[in-house]
């Protein structure tokens, strides 16, 4: 299905956000799974700019926030907006906001990679034209140019997590949730993985999970802590007191 964002006469209610307001404005978010206690009572704002990173450790609840804030999931409480779209009232606007990288990428192996990218273009509800044109411009930004003709089951896991955000990024969204991007990358590769999530934050908002303290301090201006499902800490990364205060909200 096509996930155009209609125009003012199809959006009901919903207008896009004004200028100064949270992209992405997620209150009092309560999930409770059968096997465990899920995530209690999260909540964030995002603004234009903002990359965040979501830390804590495995089994935190990490994964399922990214899945809540990006309407994979249906909270039991709270509500989420996304620019200004309710999750709730007019879920195909607010995803389609939204680019979001799972923690497998959701690739076809046996698919080229132009091929495939132009595919989610397509879904996303591009015409031919800007579907073009955003692959162009996708490749070059993801540095996919020499492998654009490759089949991706053949292909790396740096340039496989580079596909992936391409996806992701391919509609233009004004917010990307990237859960683990650089989970199982070398050295190289995740420095490379730095660098492309450091120069989409310029013009886009940014939330991506970590368990690696070394990342966000690398990558983000703000860190939001989430330990046994719930949010601990969310604060700027700047101060030498970054790492004292992970481990004593995850102590």
């Amino acid at each position: 299905m096509a996930l155009h964002t209609p125009d003012s006469a199809q959006a009901g209610n919903a207008t896009p956000a004004d200028i100064g307001a949270p992209l992405l404005d997620a209150h009092s978010l309560s999930l409770r799974h059968a096997s465990d206690a899920g995530v209690a009572d999260i909540s964030l704002s995002l603004q234009r700019g903002d990359i965040v990173g979501l830390l804590g450790l495995n089994g935190a609840g990490k994964s399922t926030t990214l899945r809540l804030l990006c309407g994979a999931l249906v909270p039991d409480a709270g509500s989420v907006q996304v620019n200004g779209y309710s999750m709730s009232d007019n879920p195909l606007q607010a995803r389609a906001q939204i680019g979001y990288l799972p923690d497998q990428p959701p690739l076809y192996d046996d698919m080229r990679v132009n091929e495939y990218l132009t595919l989610t273009g397509r879904i996303r509800g591009l015409d031919r034209a800007n579907t073009a044109r955003r692959l162009s411009c996708i490749i070059d930004q993801c540095a996919l140019g020499d492998v654009r003709r490759k089949i991706i089951g053949t292909l790396s896991k740096g340039f496989r997590q580079r596909i992936g955000l391409a996806q992701a990024l391919i509609h233009e969204p004004a917010v990307v949730l990237l859960d683990e991007p650089a989970n199982g990358l070398d050295p190289q590769q995740m420095e490379g993985m730095r660098q492309l999530i450091s120069d989409i934050g310029r013009n886009q908002t940014i939330i991506f999970s970590t368990h690696l303290l070394a990342e966000v301090k690398a990558t983000c201006n703000r860190v939001a802590i989430i330990h046994s499902g719930r949010l601990v800490a969310d604060r700027p990364c700047s101060g030498d007191d970054l790492e004292t205060v992970f481990q004593e909200a995850t102590s």
